[in-house]
């Protein structure tokens, strides 16, 4: 098991000092006081601890504790509620919900469990997590503590690793592992099924393969050959996996590289879905979704034109929600475009159809209503 901290969280029990890993997908660090905490705790009680950030080691019904857990949301939510007001503009409505985010997050999380070394929780009314824990962190010998909040994530996406997330264009499901962005929003995947794509193409560069999901379109489409890369380790196995099962991994070639492959020179087509925010991820988890000063963006842009075929094409699905919000201008773009060699050869949009477009209690409610999601075909200028 690879732990992304490698920290210790201590406590006192019967009198006798305790210790074991700490494990937080989002690298937070363990909590400096850890108390005892079972089903006579009061729920006003725990909310003052954890707001004073105090990690409350859970010791009673499992059960109770996710009542707990969702009392002291309730407490948190009615709380923020109360300090709501009202942005002046968009982008500081993304920015305090942010915040509020991360504050939810920090609070929520302090609520704890302890994992023994077989990965069982030892909790009247647990669970059975050693499959979920197995899959998520590999084999492991020795006792963890993390968050209930972490290990309700690591149940959740088992099983939709168990389900899958069925994909129109493939007519297949895709089973995302834990951590890897699943492509629940089926947009992005729907443009790059039914863009034009030349005859001429034989290879194919997929950047940031994820899940494995636009590899597995490329060749469902007749791509002759396709290096995926990604510089996840989880991903990677993720896409394995996917295209294994699919029938792809003949054509397939799944590397660990930042961007561009190393061993490949040009290709007729590639592929990038960069996360689609410019702002800083908090979490390991979060960079499927947030990408820092467009890091990724840009890294794509400037290396493409080196990296095409004469007479290739640059794909970029990018949706403008950030636009929406304020947080990158459309002259940005394309002045980033222009300023790494290339035209713009077309666009292809979508409007997404996800639920929060809908949910008019979203904070970025107005910005969702507005965003489109753009397939932009780029070439060499």
């Amino acid at each position: 098991m690879t732990i992304p901290n490698s920290a210790f969280i201590n406590w006192t029990e019967n009198d006798k000092p305790r210790m074991a890993i700490w494990q937080s997908e989002a690298n937070a660090a363990p909590p400096k006081r850890v108390v005892l905490a079972d089903d006579t705790l009061a729920a006003d009680v725990a909310y003052r601890l954890v707001c004073e950030g105090v990690g409350l080691l859970w010791r009673g019904d499992f059960q109770n504790a996710k009542q707990l857990l969702q009392a002291l949301a309730r407490r948190v939510d009615k709380a923020r509620q109360k300090k709501a007001k009202i942005a002046d503009s968009p982008t500081e409505a993304f920015h305090r919900n942010r915040a509020a985010q991360i504050q939810r997050a920090r609070i929520l999380g302090l609520v704890l469990i302890e994992v023994d070394e077989s990965y069982r929780v030892n909790l009247r009314r647990a669970p059975d997590v050693v499959l979920a824990l197995n899959e998520s962190f590999g084999a492991f010998c020795g006792v963890m503590v993390l968050s209930l909040r972490e290990l309700q994530g690591l149940i959740g996406a088992h099983e939709w690793r168990k389900k899958g997330v069925f994909v129109e264009a493939l007519n297949d499901t895709i089973h995302p592992y834990y951590g890897v962005f699943s492509p629940v929003r089926g947009e992005y995947v729907e443009l790059v099924a039914r863009t034009p794509l030349s005859s001429s193409v034989s290879l194919a560069f997929d950047i940031g393969a994820g899940s494995g999901v636009l590899s597995a379109v490329l060749a469902k489409r007749g791509v002759e050959r396709i290096v995926a890369t990604d510089m996840d380790e989880r991903a990677l196995r993720c896409a394995s996996e996917n295209l294994t099962r699919m029938g792809f991994s003949a054509k397939i070639v799944l590397q660990a590289a930042d961007l561009f492959p190393t061993n490949e020179s040009k290709a007729q087509l590639i592929v990038c879905n960069p996360p689609w925010l410019p702002a800083k991820a908090n979490a390991p988890i979060e960079h499927a979704v947030y990408d820092p000063d467009s890091r990724m963006l840009k890294g794509f842009l400037n290396g493409l034109a080196a990296h095409l075929d004469v007479g290739g094409e640059g794909w970029l699905i990018l949706s403008d929600l950030a636009e929406h919000l304020g947080l990158r201008l459309r002259q940005e773009l394309l002045a980033w475009i222009e300023a790494a060699g290339l035209i713009v050869l077309g666009k292809l949009d979508v409007k997404p159809k996800h639920g929060k477009v809908f949910d008019k209690s979203d904070p970025l409610h107005s910005a969702r209503g507005k965003e489109v999601t753009s397939l932009w075909r780029l070439g060499v200028g």
